[in-house]
């Protein structure tokens, strides 16, 4: 499997031929063309990822080519060579969609990361395709899916902050819509056109974090086979999500914190650092305060990400939601197959229901039902069983409970008392298999796994109960 597939443009047969073979040794499939008629020839034949092209061509200059690539195919990354470099053309190239401008004559390594990062960028456009999918409703535009006034006032604190630079720093429970809001940010600023790189903090091992936020030289270390651009510099002009911020390895927060104050990062096995310019934005489901105040995060690095603080509420605190969720869900799961209803008791049931996994759960939910179901009507028998059952609301408190302490220290027990029941349940069911019982909560398996060090369960207690 190659990295990417590339086409040289140049009318300079020896050039091409010589651009091509870095590429190839670099591990890309590289194609050449001797004008831009025959590149556009090319592009019609097959799809390609990057378009490396002189910009000085007869008939047909780099820059009409960069025009007619955009039309035709604006996922295609455009990589612009010139030997009469000016700021004038730079800037005009930019503008006109072009990736990329190199003078002549070049470095093999400067063109090999610049291709590197056009590569990446087409990627992460794909990528984020289905997310923005998610997020755009007609021609009014992007939105998410909400009827609630405290998800309102969320996304309002969202469009405030997407004005300006300042890093946000998103808190809710797993599964709540933290991610779709970081792009909503970020689609709703400045750097749109830019890259939106996600990282879930909670899936790298904690030696690689350095390597995949930073990058690495070939021959860093023990597998390091071929120079590696980090998160940071694909996300360059862009948002760099840092999803689940309050997994990042104690170790590793300084060099994180160095990077977004000086805005630079140097890759493992390098003694340059590379400048980039990124937006920070980060989530997590954890107390932040509280993990700085025991010593498992800096408060340095804290008081960096926390400029613009937005709350997102739970699901079971967004009241209307679940009616809007459902429909919207109904119609994307259940249309294809027929189901356009919901029986009312179904309907009652989700409303009722107190969606531990919030946003994510209800999806699962929706999305299983409807592939069980038979049209044209979801019933209750086609939910979740533990949706069916209901798994209470904690019950009231007693007279006495009510009045030992603050409300907030009352409700804090009440809901502790619910997620332990919850969690032991769904361990029950699953006989202690953590990965079954975080894919059914809608959480991720780490997610699920601090719940159960918090009360002190053992997976182990449950297998073949």
């Amino acid at each position: 499997m190659t990295a990417g597939r590339v086409l040289v443009v140049d009318d300079e047969p020896d050039l091409a031929e010589s651009c091509a073979f870095f590429l190839e040794r670099a591990g890309y499939e590289a194609h050449t063309a001797a004008s831009a008629p025959a590149a556009l020839e090319r592009l019609g034949e097959r799809p390609f990822d990057v378009v490396v092209s002189d910009v000085r061509m007869p008939r047909m200059s780099g820059m009409e080519l960069l025009t007619a690539i955009r039309q035709r195919d604006p996922d295609v990354e455009v990589l612009l060579l010139t030997g009469y470099p000016d700021l004038q053309t730079a800037v005009a190239a930019i503008k006109q969609g072009a990736f990329d401008y190199l003078a002549k004559p070049y470095a093999e390594k400067d063109l090999l990361d610049r291709v590197a990062k056009a590569l990446a960028h087409r990627r992460l456009k794909d990528r984020n395709l289905g997310l923005k999918e998610r997020l755009r409703s007609g021609p009014a535009g992007l939105r998410l899916v909400h009827r609630s006034p405290a998800f309102a006032a969320a996304l309002q604190m969202v469009e405030r902050a997407a004005r300006t630079d300042a890093s946000v720093l998103l808190i809710g429970e797993s599964g709540t819509g933290k991610e779709l809001l970081a792009h909503h940010l970020h689609d709703a600023g400045s750097r749109q056109d830019k890259p939106f790189v996600p990282v879930d903090c909670a899936s790298i091992p904690a030696e690689l974090f350095e390597s995949e936020l930073f990058g690495h030289k070939k021959g860093a270390f023990t597998g390091a086979a071929v120079d590696k651009l980090g998160l940071f510099q694909v996300a360059d002009g862009g948002t760099l999500f840092l999803d689940e911020v309050g997994e990042l390895p104690l170790a590793f927060q300084p060099k994180l914190l160095r990077a977004i104050q000086e805005r630079s990062v140097r890759p493992v096995g390098s003694s340059e650092q590379q400048k980039v310019d990124v937006r920070i934005v980060a989530a997590t489901n954890r107390n932040l305060q509280r993990e700085v105040d025991a010593g498992r995060f800096r408060a340095d690095l804290f008081y960096r990400l926390d400029v613009v603080r937005i709350e997102v509420p739970p699901l079971r605190d967004r009241t209307g939601c679940v009616d809007a969720l459902v429909a919207h869900f109904l119609q994307r799961f259940g249309g294809p197959v027929g189901i356009v209803r919901l029986a009312p008791d179904a309907a009652e049931t989700l409303r009722s229901y107190h969606w531990p996994g919030n946003v994510r759960q209800l999806r699962n939910a929706i999305e299983r039902a409807c592939a069980l179901g038979s049209p044209p009507e979801l019933r209750l028998a086609d939910l979740p069983p533990e949706v069916q059952q209901g798994a209470p609301l904690p019950t009231a408190p007693a007279a006495d409970e009510s009045a030992a302490g603050t409300f907030q220290e009352m409700k804090a027990r009440r809901i502790a008392a619910m997620e332990q029941t919850y969690v032991e349940a769904l361990l029950k069911k699953h006989q202690g298999n953590v990965t079954h019982c975080s894919e059914e909560a809608g959480m991720a398996r780490s997610a699920f796994q601090k719940l159960m060090q918090k009360y002190g369960i053992r997976s182990s207690d449950f297998r073949g109960a």
